[in-house]
């Protein structure tokens, strides 16, 4: 059976097999994937039985797939506005001033809110590093540890129901047991996690991952059963990592425990990877990791411009991430896509260092392939989610479509974005969300933020 047509469109489909943009139509299935993309007009067979609540008429905008966020924190939505002129740690420090008054009620709403922000933005995939409930403690500008312990695991779990709840596609990761805890009770408790994470709706919860801390650790231990994580459950890694300008040669010093640790390879995806070393660049290309961009937080937080085009001529595969909603501030995929041209070309004084139509790609397909889910999400191709953004350069209008993937990325932006659909279903029209329950996901974060306020700073 036909879930949607979807006809008359200017499709940027990110298929790396096949030319767009072209003028042509899809279909999607009642598994909410697609059946077929193909130029020109839907053949009458294909018409033929469908009511108009099943048949979409682009007019003519442009559609594109629904963009994949790398690397994100969702439980950070309502703490934007905070720590504004900080570099990372001092950001962190005031970000989760009051987030780690948080209990896990508290952490399913923010998490929810972050999701439903995304879904209005035309991110519909998102890596979701959920928060541990651990306390951090900045020691220095460049040296932070968190709180030696476990991780309840019941309040990581929490932010994934948030995700499925909010009708977000993810990769759900979590921390590991921190500092000196014993790597049996470390492991335990992920087994703990996996079991709960397997219930979900496997539509929505793509993966699950662990979030790397040896950037924060004291010891090599702490890459050894990261590893030791990785295989017992076939997970993805992404670690933050040599984010920071600060204590540089520490950061890269800490290099060599994921090598030592035989961490290096597809599934270890490097978060930020500013302050590298074309050894370090080397050594990860040739192990096949992947690496997370987030320019408009690098930026926000003074933290660097990455290597890009070297990472990118070195074959390592690159993704693209919104990162904290708190300092992106604005959860929009169009100006994270337009920060990272313009820094880019700015730093290497050079408009080839990043082309628009590759900037596109790696937000979308890009991110999927890092994140090992480039089968189900980032492009339009038979197979895959029909997740995907109606966006309409004539409403508000930008003038003349003389390139479409240029007009899509450098002259429209959220104003121009009509609606949103996941699985073959609209989650957005404008900046309206379907979900009959958002309104109610907005005042349980600002009910709960207010009383987190109080409770922290006693007023």
């Amino acid at each position: 059976m036909t879930r949607l047509l979807v006809r008359n469109a200017v499709l940027l489909t990110l298929d790396p097999d096949r030319p767009d943009p072209f003028t042509g139509w899809f279909t999607v299935g009642d598994d909410g994937r697609l059946t077929a993309v193909e130029p020109g007009e839907p053949p009458a067979a294909v018409v033929a039985g469908l009511d108009a609540g099943h048949v979409l008429d682009a007019r003519g905008a442009l559609v594109g797939p629904g963009f994949v966020s790398a690397h994100s924190h969702l439980f950070t939505s309502g703490s934007r506005g905070l720590g504004m002129d900080q570099t990372l740690y001092g950001w962190i420090e005031a970000m989760t001033r009051y987030t780690a008054a948080a209990d896990t009620e508290d952490i399913y709403w923010m998490t929810r809110h972050g999701a439903q922000d995304f879904l209005r933005n035309g991110i519909t995939t998102a890596f979701d590093f959920s928060d541990a409930g651990l306390r951090f403690e900045k020691q220095s500008a460049g040296i932070a540890r968190f709180d030696s312990a476990l991780p309840d695991t019941q309040f990581q779990h929490a932010q994934l129901r948030a995700k499925v709840d909010a009708g977000l596609r993810h990769v759900h990761s979590v921390m590991l047991g921190q500092g000196d805890v014993d790597t049996d009770a470390a492991l335990a408790q992920l087994d703990d996690v996996v079991a709960l994470a397997a219930t979900a709706d496997p539509d929505l919860h793509l993966r699950l991952a662990i979030s790397g801390t040896v950037q924060w650790a004291a010891s090599r231990d702490a890459a050894t059963l990261e590893v030791a994580a990785m295989r017992r459950h076939g997970l993805l890694n992404q670690p933050h990592f040599l984010e920071n300008p600060n204590e540089v040669e520490l950061q890269r010093s800490k290099f060599a425990w994921y090598a030592d640790a035989g961490a290096l390879g597809p599934d270890l995806v490097f978060g930020h990877f500013i302050q590298t070393t074309e050894e370090i660049l080397q050594a990860a290309a040739a192990a096949g990791c992947g690496m997370s961009w987030q320019p408009m937080s690098n930026g926000r937080l003074a933290s660097g411009v990455a290597q890009i085009p070297r990472i990118r001529e070195l074959g390592m595969r690159v993704g693209m991430g919104l990162d904290d909603q708190s300092c992106t501030d604005v959860s929009d995929p169009w100006n994270n896509m337009r920060t990272a041209l313009a820094l880019l070309r700015a730093t290497y004084h050079d408009p080839a260092a990043m082309p628009v139509r590759d900037v596109l790609a790696l937000h979308t397909r890009g991110s999927a392939e890092v994140l090992g889910i480039d089968d189900h999400v980032g492009s339009l191709r038979v197979g895959r989610y029909a997740d995907f953004l109606v966006v309409d350069p004539r409403d508000p209008d930008t003038g003349p479509v003389w390139d479409a993937h240029g007009t899509y990325v450098l002259a429209c932006s959220l104003r121009n974005l009509h609606s949103v659909w996941v699985g073959g279903r609209q989650v957005a029209d404008g900046a309206t969300l379907c979900d009959p329950e958002s309104a109610e996901v907005v005042a349980q974060v600002h009910e709960r933020m207010a009383r987190l306020r109080v409770e922290v700073d006693g007023s």
